[in-house]
């Protein structure tokens, strides 16, 4: 017993302690990246979209992140992303140039597909199916934590030196999450599990990856579709909120500070919602999230000053923390353990997709229609999402998940006798 929860404790400190390190530097520029880019020059359009540079990376990246990480293994992909990335940084430290930010937060988002499918794909494996959305959520939680500490220390930094200074703070973290990642042993199973990975896509790794994406397609279609939505609403957060405060003359520390402690409430949450999932079931989370987050930005409009930003940003905290984790969980539950790595990779590239398309949808409706607008067509996106999700998300607990499991093995085990 003893040693098992050596085993299990040894795997989750591999998972969350590098987590821990790069999204503290993550969240470190998370709002600066709009900032930055006005700074340069850019117009709000254009500040809009090299913010969704970032998601539009990670939805080209997630396939080839998925081949990636099977034939290096975890340790030397996580590796190497975190590496990338905090070369990316300095970059836009070094250079104060709007093309080579553009072209780094592209970059950025090319490591964070790597680093997430990893990760994802290892949890899914590796942890027991009733403690799932809680080792899921936990995963999202160890992100937010880092999310809430990085716009912090940012807003410090910002004050004491520059907004350049802050991305080169967020490299240093990077490369230690790299560090830690890289000098420490292959995490249980590891090794095994890319030996059979290599040999297997050796042979017919293209055709396999369609395949199975094929043969899941109305999964894909149906749930992945309404997770689309729900990733839509979370990335506008980070968008929307910095544009907004600039807007009505909120300074950068201050829109840091903000945006830290709407992250508050995402810490705060992003356990019980997981707690939530495995009791009750996915659905009870799922649906008052995305539907607090989508009133948020219909209400957002309605904000003028330092405090009234900060009180719906803080909402869309809470419903963004409640459902910490639930696309993962989802991804996991319907993953099927033929091709499972194939399949996520599609999950996680329609729910990148809604993460490059909210920011997006923020250029080009605040383009033409200002800013306002482009808050609300978002809001009333995510009501439609809300709908769509309310149909497909199951309603049960883990033991009804537990079931159908059993029940597939069984069948799995029929056919081959």
């Amino acid at each position: 017993m003893a040693t098992r929860n050596h085993s299990l404790g040894k795997t989750l400190f591999g998972i969350y302690g590098p987590t821990l390190l790069a999204s503290i530097g993550f969240g470190a520029v998370i709002p600066l990246v709009a900032i930055q880019a006005r700074d340069l020059g850019a117009s709000v359009g254009l500040a809009a979209f090299i913010t969704a540079l970032r998601g539009i990376a990670q939805v080209v990246g997630d396939l080839p992140a998925g081949i990636l990480a099977e034939l290096l293994g975890e340790r030397i992909a996580i590796a190497g992303a975190c590496f990338t990335d905090a070369v990316t940084m300095a970059l836009i430290f070094l250079t104060h140039s709007l093309p080579v930010l553009a072209i780094a937060v592209f970059l950025q988002g090319f490591t964070a597909s790597v680093f997430n499918l990893a990760r994802q794909t290892y949890l899914t494996e590796n942890i027991p199916l009733h403690w799932r959305a809680r080792a899921m959520s936990s995963l999202g939680g160890v992100f937010r934590v880092g999310w809430f500490v990085g716009p912090l220390i940012s807003a410090a930094v910002v004050n004491r030196w520059s907004m350049p200074v802050a991305f080169a703070f967020s490299g240093l973290m990077s490369f230690g999450a790299g560090l830690v990642t890289l000098f420490m042993p292959n995490l249980p199973g590891e090794t095994a599990h890319n030996v059979q990975a290599i040999r297997q896509r050796r042979a017919t790794h293209h055709m396999s990856t369609w395949s199975v994406l094929r043969k899941h397609s109305h999964v894909l279609l149906t749930m992945g579709t309404g997770c689309m939505a729900l990733m839509l609403i979370r990335s506008v957060r980070q968008t929307i909120i910095p544009l907004w405060a600039e807007a009505h003359g909120v300074s950068p520390a201050a829109t840091s500070l903000i945006y830290s402690i709407s992250m508050a409430f995402d810490v705060l949450l992003f356990f019980p919602g997981g707690a939530i999932m495995d009791a009750f079931g996915r659905w009870w989370v799922t649906i008052p999230a995305i539907s607090t987050m989508s009133v948020c930005l219909l209400l957002m409009p309605l904000t003028h000053s330092f405090g009234t930003i900060t009180l719906v940003a803080c909402i869309l905290g809470i419903g963004n923390g409640l459902s910490s984790g639930i696309v993962l969980t989802l991804g996991s539950d319907f993953s099927p353990e033929e091709g499972r790595a194939a399949f996520l990779a599609g999950w996680r590239m329609l729910s990148d997709s809604g993460s490059a398309m909210g920011p997006l949808i923020i250029s080009g409706v605040a383009a033409v229609a200002g800013l306002a607008t482009s808050s609300l067509v978002v809001g009333l996106l995510g009501l439609a999402g809300a709908g769509w999700l309310a149909k497909y998300v199951p309603r049960t607990g883990t033991a009804a998940l537990e079931e159908r499991a059993r029940k597939a093995s069984g069948e799995g085990g029929k056919a081959a006798g």
